[in-house]
């Protein structure tokens, strides 16, 4: 069976509608929600999440470089009436826009965020990571520095969140944790919604403490059309792309033929999701 993000969940009774069923790949990352657990051991499931994540990394080098950079302002005054920008930076120069050798936080180690690591290698940054479930030795071969999650959020004024959705990360982000931003900071999500307290997130963007990126907004996606952000400055939006382009899609299906035509020949199995890794995975 081949599944895809518009198919229905299934529940343990699934071997008994289907017994002679062996194997379930799925198009596309997110499984643990789809399937009841007992369904992992009983079969074999795949998943394709590999494609995804290096075009989900891709969005988020765009994010950080498009915040770095100041580029939402700067486009916000060049649609005012006036060149009073021209003369101010001709003066005065911009201050702290360059992204090279910049300190940047990451919260979550997996996939996405070791991608848009090894991504952004030219730049030289130095990565501040908070991942509990990554010993640092995973890290050996990554200009990242483990801490702990408040003093990760205090490093840096910009913040990328690549952390799996669980029962411990949902609404991470919220009053008290962004709290712990200095003035200034950016917030990228690249990963998934529900870390984010978005009230608390709205609330610091409207008073122009902080400032987001946001592909992902859930569990409000998509994000209500009179949203305050959509029009808020300091606020940059995507309606849940990066990992979209129908070139990812066309890889991610590559990924599943390989799998099945791999699992027929009674060949080693390059993406199934074992019931030890749900406990990680979003």
């Amino acid at each position: 069976m081949i599944t895809t993000w518009d198919s229905p969940s299934f529940t343990e009774d699934l071997v008994q509608i289907a017994p002679r069923l062996r194997i379930v790949a799925h198009c596309g990352g997110e499984v643990k929600a789809r399937f009841a657990r007992s369904l992992f051991t009983q079969l074999t499931i795949t998943n394709a999440a590999g494609p995804m994540a290096r075009a989900t990394a891709e969005m988020g080098a765009a994010f950080l470089l498009y915040c770095v950079r100041n580029v939402d302002m700067y486009r916000a005054e060049l649609r005012k009436p006036s060149n009073e920008i021209y003369q101010r930076l001709h003066s005065s120069g911009s201050i702290g826009e360059t992204i090279s050798g910049r300190e940047i936080s990451m919260i979550g180690f997996g996939r996405i965020g070791r991608d848009l690591v090894d991504l952004l290698r030219g730049f030289d940054l130095r990565w501040h990571v908070y991942d509990p479930h990554v010993a640092p030795a995973a890290a050996k071969d990554y200009p990242v520095q483990f801490g702990t999650l408040d003093d990760v959020l205090r490093k840096a004024a910009f913040v990328v969140l690549t952390a799996a959705l669980t029962d411990e990360t949902r609404g991470m982000m919220n009053r008290q944790t962004l709290a712990l931003l200095r003035d200034g900071a950016a917030l990228i999500n690249i990963a998934r919604g529900g870390l984010i307290d978005l009230d608390a997130l709205t609330a610091e963007v409207s008073c122009g403490r902080l400032r987001c990126a946001l592909d992902v907004t859930d569990p409000r996606e998509p994000l209500p059309p009179r949203h305050p952000l959509r029009k808020l400055p300091g606020a940059i939006l995507t309606p849940h792309v990066a990992g979209s382009p129908r070139e990812v899609r066309r890889a991610m299906a590559d990924v599943v033929l390989d799998d099945l035509d791999r699992f027929f020949r009674n060949e080693p199995i390059m993406n199934r999701v074992t019931p030890a890794m749900l406990d990680r995975m979003t």
